[in-house]
């Protein structure tokens, strides 16, 4: 099996396992998770920073509180806008509460139109994730290809402790996270 094929069917088992996870999971433990950023997290959310999120599709983890905590302690808030399959992500001035289109891939996005901004800090969606701050994504490549732009951003994947792997083959594109936040633990290195 190839690289492509072990990522594809790694997609495969931790969508099931996530939607296995959230569908045993209490609503109100549902709820609280994510909704209130860890210390490490809370330190970062400082006045005039740019933070970037996701709105979650599915079983994806919720970042929203997350953001609504940083928009709360001063900080400028984001999210992605993608146009095409090919054409690279960008992310777009968003506060919360403020309209959303439907986008590509059932994406809920800001509305073209203020130019494009650089996040200070990005909170990345994402599949499957090991502790070395690898993961999987959709398997688009677009937070890679826009991670690879950004250089010094901080991007801090958000999931739920089930996905984790033991171990994700990295390819040559692959941007490694900062730290990893799930609605257990924060994983930094």
């Amino acid at each position: 099996m190839d690289l492509m094929t072990d990522k594809a069917e790694m997609r495969k088992i931790f969508r099931a396992k996530r939607a296995e996870y959230l569908s045993q999971l209490r609503p109100q433990d549902k709820g609280l998770a994510f909704s209130v950023p860890p210390t490490p997290l809370r330190d970062l959310f400082q006045p005039g920073r740019t933070v970037a999120a996701y709105i979650a599709l599915n079983d994806e983890a919720d970042p929203s509180a997350l953001l609504d905590a940083a928009h709360a302690a001063g900080c400028k808030t984001a999210l992605p806008h993608v146009s095409s399959k090919a054409a690279p992500m960008q992310f777009l001035p968003w506060n919360p509460g403020e309209a959303l289109e439907k986008g590509i891939f059932g994406l809920q996005q800001p509305k073209q139109g203020a130019g494009a901004i650089k996040p200070d800090i990005i909170l990345v969606p994402l599949v499957a994730f090991d502790r070395r701050l690898s993961r999987i994504g959709q398997g688009a490549g677009h937070y890679d290809r826009a991670l690879s732009l950004l250089g010094d951003s901080i991007a801090i994947g958000v999931a739920w402790s089930v996905q984790e792997a033991e171990i994700i083959a990295a390819d040559p594109w692959d941007v490694p996270l900062d730290a990893i936040l799930t609605e257990k633990e924060w994983i930094s290195q």
